[in-house]
């Protein structure tokens, strides 16, 4: 059909090396209005939250560069993949290298360009993962 869009169709999954340097965060979109007397006034915009998992270690040379290099080869962010959550698979902390296993399976996507500053023998980068469906 013209104009629709099609479903992400990801191509490969995010090793379980890397995997596990990642935290899992909701976010509960709220629309809120604030008033000149002080008061507010919430909705609820979504029944479910959008997931999205934050880097939260400091990588060491080589995980740096295997991220970097799967950052690269998925175009930065525009580009799909699998992420499984370690916490949320079943049996806990398991990986599936070919993306078929469902449990804890998430299409993902790099969400912002990449941002990294050096320090003595680590690095920090600033990217976070954002569930597309």
């Amino acid at each position: 059909m013209p104009g629709s869009v099609q479903n992400a169709a990801p191509a490969t999954v995010l090793p379980p090396s890397l995997s596990r340097a990642f935290v899992h965060e909701r976010e509960y979109p709220v629309i809120d209005n604030e008033y000149r007397n002080g008061e507010s006034q919430r909705a609820v915009q979504a029944s479910n939250s959008r997931k999205h998992w934050r880097l939260a270690k400091r990588l060491a040379p080589a995980q740096l560069l295997a991220l970097r290099d799967f950052y690269d080869a998925r175009k930065g962010p525009t580009e799909p993949f699998y992420f499984y959550d370690p916490y949320e698979t079943s049996p806990k902390f398991t990986h599936d290298p070919t993306g078929q296993a469902v449990a804890g399976r998430f299409t993902v996507r790099f969400n912002g360009e990449w941002s990294q500053s050096v320090g003595l023998g680590r690095s920090d980068v600033n990217i976070e993962l954002i569930e597309l469906a």
